[in-house]
């Protein structure tokens, strides 16, 4: 939406705004539900075990993988036809960023059980550093309002010079 914002009064108006440039990783760009395999993995929707949040506890992170969809199939393969295993393989690819051969190797022979309890184990390692972090902040709101005020000092100036171009585009300044 930004991007789309900035291009639109960008054309407008002239160069005004820096165009964001996306970051779409190669992996797991889409990250598929849990529990439905063929829908976009979002808070929206009302399933328990749909999603994984920054947040969840590891126990939690545990149980929806253990409950995510498969198939009858037994080989644990990247195989676009059967969606549930390519979500639960693109997610450990994504946390590990091990190549899709490295990953089929380290998991020829066994079965999805072993597969979802090393996934969880990386989901929840992947998410330790920014659960860790978040809980220092909410430990302590005074850090957290002091590097938001001290930002807010370091961009203010950007954002007045921005701001004042956008008024003289738009014939206001």
């Amino acid at each position: 939406m930004t991007r789309d914002i900035a291009q639109r009064f960008n054309r407008q108006y002239g160069d005004t705004f820096v165009v964001p440039k996306p970051i779409i990783p190669k992996t797991a760009a889409r990250g598929m539900g849990l529990d439905d395999p063929t829908k976009k993995m979002s808070k929206s929707e009302t399933g328990k075990f749909h999603a994984i949040y920054m947040l969840d506890e590891p126990n939690v992170i545990l149980k929806k993988v253990k409950r995510a969809a498969t198939d009858s199939l037994r080989d644990i393969r990247f195989d676009e036809t059967r969606p549930g295993i390519f979500n639960l393989l693109s997610i450990y690819q994504a946390f590990t960023g091990e190549s899709r051969e490295t990953i089929e190797a380290h998991f020829e022979g066994k079965g999805y059980g072993d597969l979802k309890k090393e996934l969880a184990e990386v989901i929840i390692e992947g998410l330790r550093p920014i659960q860790e972090r978040y809980a220092q902040f909410i430990a302590d709101p005074a850090q957290l309002d002091a590097l938001l005020a001290q930002s807010a000092d370091k961009i203010r100036p950007i954002a007045e010079a921005t701001m004042k171009r956008v008024h003289e585009r738009l014939g206001l300044g």
